[in-house]
């Protein structure tokens, strides 16, 4: 077996820190992040994690930070906004009302430009790397827990496999050029890690990326062997945790990055017919949307919203795509719809009447010293109104998945009947023969799949240039295939902490 490998970061010299003082501040259901608190209390890991509660009570707090990770305004909109598939609306008041410029979050990964030394993701790097360490530190003590039974603990180890099997992905797609972009992945993929602060100090490299699949891929079926039929956690929905499906969704959609077209279609196969959720139909689809507090129906894995003890509600996918309409002004977020996702849509069909088109005023030239503004189209997305949480996972992603590997495995009236299956349901026209159904489904993931997160990495690992037309307002607006611009750089923070953490090309 490998020595486990540790990432060293800000965040795990902070839990260092902790150690050293053993103490650390028990988590609870409401806690913001486990082992990310200031020492103050009296209770060490070793009693926190001795007990079922207290794991589970760690546990919540994994989901927790994790939903914030994914949640968190950088990833959440990161891959379409890049993609293409969102532009930016107006100021809404002061001095630059009407005005349209990047978000400073963005600044530098807009156009591409973005630095090691002050990168605009290093809050997300670090904060996924933080939820890996809090996972390898309950699998530590989960074994030797005397009040928990064996199914128990199966199940707990289950769910923490999956999330670090998941967060070490998204980590790569951010951070690793596209699996078949070598033909043999020898490129640079993720630091892998397994390991904990209290196994000692270590200072690994980054995995190839065959390596980095080969343990996402190992990490996620011995979770598959040890899932059971009930979740570890029993506050808050079941939908909002990791359970073998979604497991198997994951490892769909991980096979499908890796080109393993058999696996994935498999895995896919799998979920679609014996997991019980079906497609959402096309007389209910919008208003399946637009429900509040919950999602829709056919999803396998949403990040429900943190609430209080109060009751209140956290904060919502619908801060970066909704809108509110009062009786004297329109409340609206950051980004929309561009017209080169929303021109892909046909007249009829119905995914494009969760677009809601707002005409907002504009700033357009400044003539003799006054502002001319007009009133332009900006489209609001319906999908996440109210209380939206994070879409993980939901079943059309799976019919996409097994349309994709069915077309490299050279089934090809298979692929095009799963396409169908979605253009059906969306009143889409079906499509009249097998040509050219790489473009096809790719065509169908970019429009059912808008605002989840998949666009840039659909590019990417097709090899396929960035083309962003309408709306852009970077210098940079476009990126031809190949390039290494297509990932980011590691903050250079952790290279400074650990020297063999090699940088990405250009940075």
């Amino acid at each position: 077996m490998l020595n486990f490998k540790l990432m060293i970061t800000k965040t795990y010299i902070r839990i260092l820190y902790n150690l050293i003082l053993i103490s650390i501040v028990t988590c609870t259901t409401s806690c913001s992040s486990f082992l990310e608190q200031e020492p103050g209390s009296q209770t060490s890991i070793t009693e926190q994690l001795a007990t079922k509660n207290g794991v589970l009570e760690a546990l919540a707090g994994v989901y927790k930070t994790l939903e914030a990770s994914v949640k968190n305004p950088l990833f959440a909109v990161y891959s379409d906004l890049q993609g293409g598939n969102l532009k930016f609306t107006p100021a809404s008041t002061g001095n630059t009302l009407g005005t349209i410029s990047t978000p400073s979050i963005f600044e530098n990964i807009y156009g591409f430009e973005d630095q090691a030394i002050e990168s605009n993701f290093e809050s997300i790097y670090d904060g996924f790397y933080a939820v890996i360490n809090q996972t390898n530190l309950i699998l530590e003590y989960v074994d030797a827990l005397s009040d928990a039974s064996a199914s128990e603990k199966n199940q707990i180890k289950a769910e923490v496999l999956t999330v670090r099997a998941y967060c070490h992905f998204l980590l790569s797609n951010v951070y690793s050029q596209p699996y078949n972009v070598t033909s043999d992945a020898s490129h640079l993929g993720v630091v892998y890690n397994r390991g904990t602060l209290t196994n000692g100090i270590t200072y690994p490299a980054r995995e190839t990326a065959f390596n980095t699949y080969k343990f996402i891929i190992e990490d996620i079926n011995t979770a598959l062997d040890l899932y059971t039929t009930n979740n570890a956690l029993s506050v808050g929905p079941g939908y909002s945790y990791f359970n073998s499906y979604v497991a198997k969704a994951l490892l769909a959609r991980v096979y499908l990055y890796k080109n393993d077209w058999e696996n994935a279609f498999n895995l896919a196969d799998d979920v679609i017919k014996n997991s019980g959720v079906v497609l959402m139909t096309k007389e209910n689809y919008i208003s399946q949307w637009e429900q509040p507090d919950l999602p829709v129906s056919e999803i396998l894995l949403e990040f429900s919203i943190p609430k209080g003890d109060d009751g209140g509600i956290g904060s919502s996918m619908s801060q970066y795509f909704g809108y509110v309409l009062t009786t004297s002004e329109v409340i609206y977020s950051r980004y929309v719809g561009s017209n080169d996702l929303i021109s892909l849509y046909e007249t009829n069909d119905v995914r494009r009447n969760l677009f809601t088109q707002i005409d907002l005023p504009t700033f357009i030239r400044e003539d003799n010293g006054v502002k001319i503004f007009e009133n332009l189209p900006y489209f609001f997305n319906r999908k996440f109104k109210d209380n939206a949480g994070y879409v993980a996972f939901r079943l059309s992603e799976m019919y996409l998945i097994r349309a994709e590997a069915s077309l490299g495995l050279n089934q090809l009236d298979a692929a095009k009947n799963d396409i169908d299956a979605l253009r059906e349901r969306a009143n889409a026209s079906l499509l009249l023969n097998t040509i050219n159904l790489e473009d096809a489904i790719l065509l169908e993931r970019r429009k059912e799949l808008s605002f989840e997160g998949h666009l840039l990495f659909d590019l990417v690992r097709h090899k396929k240039s960035i083309i962003r037309n309408d709306g852009c307002i970077s210098n940079s607006c476009n990126l031809s295939y190949p390039s290494p611009k297509f990932i980011l750089p590691i903050p250079q923070d952790n290279i400074n902490l650990n020297a063999n953490i090699k940088q990405n090309e250009s940075y």
